[in-house]
């Protein structure tokens, strides 16, 4: 996922979102980040350098306990955005939108309540 700002990267991925940061790697000190970050068995890199991807970029997780994970960012009360669950045919969607313009859709089908 592109990324812009560090600091907001961090907040958003790990404080908001609960991700742990796995590794960092800059060519130089002063080059672009490149970092992954995981939480229960999910994996993004998230990158500073241009060209990577494109901002508004989708990432579809399905998962089970979507509404466990709605009910902790609720709780959380985040400043920039305070996600619903949209119930879609394929399944429960809880959308979040980082700070970049990118979207990671969490979803858990009917079946697996």
């Amino acid at each position: 996922m592109p990324t812009i700002d560090q600091a907001k990267a961090r907040e958003f991925y790990c404080d908001f979102l609960g991700f742990s940061v796995d590794f960092e790697h800059r060519f130089e000190a002063d080059m672009p980040l490149y970092m992954g970050v995981s939480r229960t068995g999910m994996t993004l890199h998230l990158s500073e350098h241009y060209g990577d991807a494109s901002p508004g970029a989708t990432v579809c997780a399905p998962m089970l306990g979507v509404h466990a994970l709605h009910k902790e960012l609720s709780d959380k009360k985040y400043g920039d955005g305070r996600p619903g669950i949209v119930r879609e045919p394929w399944g429960d969607v809880l959308t979040v939108h980082d700070p970049f313009g990118n979207r990671i859709r969490f979803s858990q089908d009917m079946g697996g309540a």
